[in-house]
C-alpha cells in the first residue's frame, strides 16, 4: 500500500455527506489512504487531473475489479488502443452529430409523452418523471427497446451498486447478477431483429463493427450502469437545485443563464460520479508519497470538483460560475462517451421541456428531499406540487 497518511472514516457519516470529510482532506492530507475504503484517495483537482492522464501509472484496466467481475471487460476498464477501438466503434452513436440530428427528436419525443401522463398535484418528480424519461431514453441508445424503463432502472441501479460494493456484501452482489442476466437475455432477445434491421443505437453499431460478443455485452452493460442512474439523478437534482434557489432559476427562466449552465454547475456541485478506480501499473511517487505496483486509488471526482484552489465558495449552487475546471465528466482519456447525449438529454430537453410545461413546480413540505452515496451520488427522491 502507498506512504500516504491515514484517514479513518466513518462510511455511513461519508456516505450521507462526503464532502466535509473531503474538505479535510484536501487541508491535511491530499493523498490519504482511508482503510475503511482500503484504498488511496486522491482529493485535489490538479493531483486528479493529471494523474488521470498517466494511464501508463493510474491504469484503468483492472483484471480483478468489481467492474471486470461483476459486467464484463468493457471500454472503461481497458486503456490506451485497446480503449480507443471500442470508444471509436460507439462513437457513431453518441458524436454530437448523431445526437443532434437524431437522438434530440427523440428525447423530445419521449419527454412530451411522459409529461402528459404525469398526474396534477403532489408526486415524486423522482420516480414519475426522471427515472422514466431517463429509461425511455437509454432504451433507445442502447438499442433495448424490448424492455421496460422499470427494467432498465433496476439494472442500472443493480449495477451501480454492485461496483461500488467495496464491502463485499453478498446481496448487493447477487443483485448485480440479476441484472446482468437480465441484460444478456434482453439482448439475445432482440440480437435477431437487430442483425437484420441495424440501427443508430449502441447495440446497433458495435454489431456493425465486428467487436466480439463478450465485448459488446460488456460495453452495453456500462452505458446501462451510467446512463440511467446518473441521468436521472442529475434532472431531478437540477430541478431540486434550482427550485432551492429561486433566484438562479428566475435567471434561466430570463434567458441570462442557459440550461446547460445549469446542468454543468449542478454536476460540479453534486457530482453524480464521485469517484473513478485505477490500478497502480507501476511504482510511483507524487511529491511525498509512494504507491506500490497494483494496489488501488480512488480518483475523487467529487472532491476535485470542490477544490478551493479552483473554486470560490466551491460548497456553493452558482449558475453563474465558471465551470471549465469541473472534471464531472471525467478529465482525460476516459472522458464520459455519453458525455454529448447527457448534456441533451438533461439540458437541451428534461430542463427547459419541464419548466415550460409546469405551470407550478414546488417543493412539497410533506417529505423530506433524500440525497445520498460518494461514489456515484444524488438525489433518492423529489416530491413537488406540480400543476400541469
Amino acid at each position: 500500500m502507498s506512504t500516504a497518511p491515514r484517514i479513518d472514516i466513518d462510511p455511513d457519516a461519508f456516505w450521507a455527506d462526503p464532502y466535509p470529510m473531503l474538505a479535510r482532506m484536501r487541508k491535511e492530507a491530499p493523498i490519504a489512504f482511508v482503510p475503511q475504503l482500503g484504498s488511496t484517495l486522491l482529493t485535489s483537482r490538479d493531483d486528479i487531473s493529471i494523474s488521470e492522464k498517466q494511464i501508463d501509472v493510474f491504469s484503468s484496466h483492472q483484471p480483478a475489479g468489481l467492474m471486470n467481475r461483476l459486467m464484463g471487460h468493457n471500454m472503461m476498464r481497458k486503456d490506451g488502443e485497446a480503449h480507443q477501438v471500442e470508444r471509436r466503434a460507439m462513437f457513431p452513436t453518441v458524436s454530437p452529430k448523431t445526437v443532434k440530428a437524431h437522438w434530440t427528436a427523440l428525447f423530445q419525443a419521449h419527454a412530451d409523452r411522459i409529461i402528459d401522463r404525469v398526474g396534477r398535484g403532489r408526486i415524486d418528480f423522482m420516480r414519475d418523471f426522471a427515472l422514466p424519461f431517463s429509461g425511455e431514453c437509454l432504451k433507445s441508445i442502447t438499442g433495448l427497446t424490448n424492455i421496460g424503463f422499470e427494467d432498465m432502472d433496476a439494472w442500472s441501479q443493480g449495477m451501480i451498486e454492485g461496483i461500488a460494493n467495496y464491502a463485499g456484501d453478498p446481496a448487493v452482489e447477487a443483485r448485480c447478477h440479476a441484472a446482468t442476466s437480465g441484460i444478456d437475455a434482453a439482448i439475445d432477445d432482440i440480437l435477431p431483429v437487430m442483425r437484420k434491421h441495424p440501427d443508430q443505437s449502441i447495440l446497433g453499431v458495435l454489431l456493425a463493427s465486428g467487436m466480439a460478443m463478450e465485448s459488446v455485452r460488456a460495453n452495453v452493460k456500462l452505458a446501462i450502469s451510467g446512463g440511467q442512474n446518473e441521468p436521472r439523478k442529475a434532472i431531478a437534482g437540477t430541478v431540486w437545485a434550482l427550485l432551492t434557489h429561486p433566484d438562479q432559476l428566475d435567471l434561466v427562466l430570463r434567458g441570462e443563464v442557459t440550461w446547460l449552465q445549469a446542468f454543468e454547475e449542478y454536476a460540479r456541485w453534486i457530482s453524480p460520479i464521485g469517484m473513478s478506480p485505477r490500478r497502480i501499473a507501476k511504482p510511483w511517487a507524487i511529491r511525498d508519497v509512494s504507491f506500490e505496483l497494483d494496489e488501488r486509488v480512488f480518483l475523487m471526482f467529487g472532491s476535485a470538483n470542490r477544490d478551493e484552489a479552483h473554486f470560490e465558495r466551491a460548497d456553493q449552487f452558482d449558475v453563474r460560475r465558471d465551470t471549465s475546471k469541473s472534471v464531472a465528466f471525467g478529465a482525460g482519456p476516459h472522458f464520459c462517451a455519453g458525455a454529448f447525449a447527457s448534456r441533451a438529454m438533461i439540458a437541451d430537453v428534461a430542463l427547459p421541456t419541464v419548466f415550460a410545461r409546469a405551470r407550478k413546480l414546488a417543493l412539497a413540505d410533506d417529505e423530506p428531499v433524500r440525497i445520498g452515496g460518494w461514489a456515484f451520488r444524488g438525489l433518492q427522491n423529489l416530491p413537488v406540487k406540480w400543476v400541469h
